[in-house]
């Protein structure tokens, strides 16, 4: 078997927060994919927080993934 070529090179994570007015889970793929317009070669999302907004009467308005993004960087 043919060994794969060891990829060097250097990556950065970034922290981004994503909102949606449906779920945790729309709120984090909403971050993701609105950070990959503008960063490329996007490696790992890891969400690191969850959270809840909400309105004076304590009902939820929004949900709030906080999302630990790497990609590799390119000066």
């Amino acid at each position: 078997m043919a060994k794969k070529k060891s990829e060097n090179g250097v990556y950065r994570v970034t922290e981004i927060i994503g909102t949606s007015k449906i779920s945790w889970e729309e709120a984090a793929k909403s971050a993701v994919e609105t950070a990959a317009q503008s960063l490329h070669e996007l490696r790992v999302a890891e969400i690191t927080k969850l959270d809840l907004r909400l309105d004076d009467k304590g009902k939820v308005v929004a949900y709030r993934a906080r999302v630990s993004l790497s990609f590799k960087y390119a000066p």
